[in-house]
């Protein structure tokens, strides 16, 4: 599970919509996947932050998460997290979701996650999610359920 070393990191950029939307079909064939159209929307959005994972400049992998309410203490939202199949298992979706977190601040961190996804559920225990609600036929063209997972605020020194 060693991590390429020419993976760059950075911010997703709206000229990557289209190559997010390849890997959304890639990754979520039976679950609406997002159009580029959605990217180019949650990036625009002000407070929505998308990170992005390149090799060899080509983008293998993005993550996003949105701020909720208008004053502290926030909370936040996953939206995505998605590698590119030819190199999950090497760090890098691990990696987005860090930066996630960094984003976040401390602050709690909500997600939805397929039931029956279970290298992402153990990713997410990993870091302190726990999960908190069950969120029937949730993804709606496949009619699979969700757990709604949580990760409390962490304490800032």
């Amino acid at each position: 599970m060693n991590q390429p070393a020419h993976v760059v990191y950075e911010g997703l950029r709206i000229g990557d919509a289209d190559r997010c939307a390849e890997l959304e079909a890639q990754l979520f064939p039976g679950d609406d996947p997002w159009p580029a159209v959605a990217f180019i929307r949650e990036l625009e959005s002000r407070h929505n932050h998308y990170v992005a994972a390149r090799v060899d400049g080509q983008l293998v992998g993005y993550a996003g998460i949105t701020r909720l309410g208008r004053k502290p203490p926030f909370e936040y939202e996953v939206h995505t997290i998605g590698v590119d199949t030819a190199f999950q298992g090497r760090g890098i979706g691990r990696r987005l979701l860090d930066m996630l977190l960094e984003i976040a601040d401390g602050g709690a961190v909500f997600l939805e996650v397929r039931t029956d996804n279970d290298a992402a559920i153990k990713l997410y225990q990993s870091v302190g999610f726990g999960v908190v609600g069950l969120r029937k036929r949730y993804y709606r063209v496949s009619g699979a359920d969700a757990y709604t997972m949580r990760r409390d605020p962490r304490e800032t020194s």
